[in-house]
């Protein structure tokens, strides 16, 4: 199988069990997770050979995390041991009316320190072909963007594709810059742009005439336009992808996506999600299923297809990362989510 390898940022999750709130709980279930960690775990399940890279404290914490990892089969050797701690957020689900919420306590992690020459990228894209980070590592820090750039700049020298999720987090740009000024500089190098329904709009002001994201239903056609922007801004671009959340209650979705490539626009199926267990992780979802669609040579259709329909299935799982294997998302798109018991 072709390697993939991703950068960014792993956390410690910390959740209060079920539906409960931050101000009820005395207990909290310590996972790990974050974007591009969650891009490997899915492209390890898959069959791909993904690597890691990221920057981990070198004490317990840092090794459970580092551990966590290595379970689900991702390499894990070009991860680098320095800096005094592992970032944290703090989820509480949401159900029905009440929104999820997440609070950061990053600030200061490993990842965060990091600066130009402390990542060997050369030897971490040794036999690889393909590199995906998102939008959330250049908002971490100064020095996480310019190692971002660094790595960015590594992989098209070696001839990897890279891919990007744009993922805009407001509350991450701190440092001094915002993302309108950082990301172009990174986004005018990359082959394939993720992002979901706002993404571009936040980052790039380019948004979907007529888009009503709250309303519970978003039409895939409005989005030819933010495709089509994107590449007549960025003309290295080739393909871009777009998840469709349509958001009813923090219980009940619709969701799909569409994927734009060489002037055509692909609309993937649209499923009606009406008992979320974790929506966390569903654009890594989405964002895994589609590289794994183009490495393995997949035409457009199913490529989105098949993307569309492994991060339908992310919202059935407790945790960041989506467990699910190819086999069962094959399944979700023959049988169209009948849910039956498989025997």
């Amino acid at each position: 199988m072709p390697t993939a390898v991703t950068f960014g940022e792993i956390m410690l999750r910390l959740k209060p069990p079920q539906f409960l709130r931050f101000v009820q709980t005395d207990v909290f279930e310590a996972t790990y997770g974050g974007g591009e960690a969650n891009v490997a775990i899915s492209l390890a399940n898959y069959g791909v050979d993904a690597r890691f890279v990221t920057a981990l404290p070198a004490n317990e914490i840092g090794s459970a995390c580092l551990n966590s990892m290595r379970q689900f089969g991702v390499d894990t050797s070009h991860i680098v041991r320095q800096g005094d701690r592992l970032g944290i957020y703090f989820l509480e689900a949401g159900a029905v009316q009440r929104p999820s919420k997440v609070v950061y306590d990053r600030a200061g992690s490993s990842i965060a320190e990091v600066k130009r020459g402390d990542i060997n990228w050369e030897a971490a894209f040794e036999g690889a072909e393909w590199f995906h980070w998102t939008g959330i590592t250049p908002a971490i820090s100064e020095g996480a963007a310019d190692v971002c750039l660094e790595g960015i700049e590594v992989a098209k020298k070696m001839g990897l594709t890279v891919s990007a999720d744009l993922n805009f987090r407001k509350n991450l740009w701190k440092w001094g810059k915002s993302a309108s000024e950082v990301m172009p500089e990174l986004v005018q190098h990359i082959d394939v742009a993720i992002g979901n329904e706002e993404d571009a709009d936040k980052v790039f002001g380019i948004a979907a005439p007529g888009a009503d994201v709250e309303g519970g239903h978003v039409e895939a056609s409005a989005y030819r336009y933010v495709c089509e922007k994107l590449i007549e801004r960025f003309p290295k671009l080739h393909t871009v992808c777009i998840t469709l959340r349509g958001s009813l209650s923090a219980s009940h979705n619709t969701w799909s996506g569409v994927m734009y490539k060489d002037g055509e626009m692909y609309v993937g199926p649209e499923y009606d999600i009406t008992h979320i267990v974790d929506r966390v992780g569903g654009g890594d979802s989405f964002a895994g299923g589609m590289i794994y669609s183009l490495l393995a040579g997949k035409a457009p259709q199913d490529c989105v297809d098949f993307a569309v329909s492994a991060s339908c299935l992310k919202h059935t799982i407790v945790g960041d990362p989506n467990m699910v294997t190819v086999a069962e998302v094959e399944h979700l798109i023959k049988s169209g989510g009948s849910g039956r018991v498989q025997r």
